[in-house]
């Protein structure tokens, strides 16, 4: 080895202190707002609905996940009421979408199975979430008087909320 052989640090000061004096982006100015603007037009022609509805499913899950617990480091943020909303966001959305996810529902779906199942046993609730209220759509939820005991069903708190009876 000869004298003239650098060390390892000194390519990487060299380096950034290059890219620090170049500026953004190699030494190009920042795009003007007219480039911007035509930039995100672009982007805007580009984009379609069904685009932006998986988006917004995926971060309903992500958001729906963190707010259950699930994610690590997120213990201390379980909101069931948000995993709730979240649920049934996804539930509404999900057929709007599903044949343009082509294989990729099947993940949603489990996803979202397993954020329900998440959202039990933060809520100890055996009925679907936020159950849509006549709007056709039959929750998991059994109606009522359906348990086949015989008894009448506890009357409903005033909320409109179910709760489990004694």
């Amino acid at each position: 080895m000869t004298d003239e052989a650098a060390t390892p640090e000194q390519p990487e000061e060299e380096i950034i202190t290059e890219a620090a004096a170049a500026g953004p982006a190699g030494g190009q100015a920042p795009p003007s707002e007219e480039e911007m603007r035509a930039a995100y037009e672009a982007e805007l022609k580009s984009l379609r609905v069904e685009d932006l509805v998986a988006q917004t499913v995926v971060s309903l899950l992500n958001l729906g996940a963190r707010k259950a617990g699930l994610l690590p480091g997120s213990e201390d943020e379980t909101d069931p009421v948000q995993v709730g909303i979240a649920i049934e966001g996804i539930r509404r959305l999900l057929p709007l979408i599903e044949p343009a996810l082509g294989e990729n529902a099947a993940s949603i779906k489990d996803a979202l199975a397993q954020l329900q199942i998440a959202f039990t046993k933060l809520t100890g609730d055996q009925g679907a979430p936020l159950a849509a209220e006549g709007s056709g759509e039959g929750g998991s939820a059994p109606p009522e008087g359906a348990a086949g005991s015989g008894e009448e069903p506890p009357a409903k708190p005033a909320s409109g909320l179910w709760t489990p009876g004694p």
